[in-house]
């Protein structure tokens, strides 16, 4: 994977794989019909890192935590709906793997979508799984 000094990355190296084409593996959604979508590899995320995704016609925030937690959120900060979570500073409460907003600094859990310091606010969370090295998100 090219590594860039730049905090903006570019995103659109993922596109050739993102325009929601279930997988063929035959493996069941996880819940109401939702479908498996092959995003990227997980070598290609790099640790504690955002990238955004287009999967399935949603910008989607990547994220992998160590060798092998990867969550996807929704990549709209939910106090502003600006498409900028991918940006966030990835962080810990206890155990809790979290975003912070680069806008308000609202801090999320990146499994939940909980906001630790707003119970109003909510950020979406994907189901993710890592199959044959490939990050797949469900939507």
């Amino acid at each position: 994977m090219e590594t860039q000094s730049a905090p903006h990355r570019d995103a659109a190296r993922f596109a050739p794989a993102l325009h929601g084409t279930p997988l063929p593996h035959g493996v069941p959604a996880p819940h109401g019909g939702a479908t498996w979508h092959r995003v990227c590899r997980v070598a290609e995320l790099d640790d504690s890192w955002g990238e955004a995704a287009l999967v399935g016609g949603r910008q989607v925030a990547l994220f992998r935590v160590g060798e092998r937690s990867v969550f996807a959120v929704s990549h709209a900060d939910p106090a502003t709906r600006a498409n900028v979570m991918a940006r966030g500073i990835v962080g810990s409460r206890g155990n809790t793997h979290t975003i912070a907003s680069p806008l308000h600094k609202e801090v999320y859990s990146l499994a939940t979508g909980e906001c630790f310091g707003n119970p109003e606010l909510h950020l979406g969370t994907y189901q993710v799984r890592v199959v044959d090295g490939a990050v797949e998100v469900a939507l």
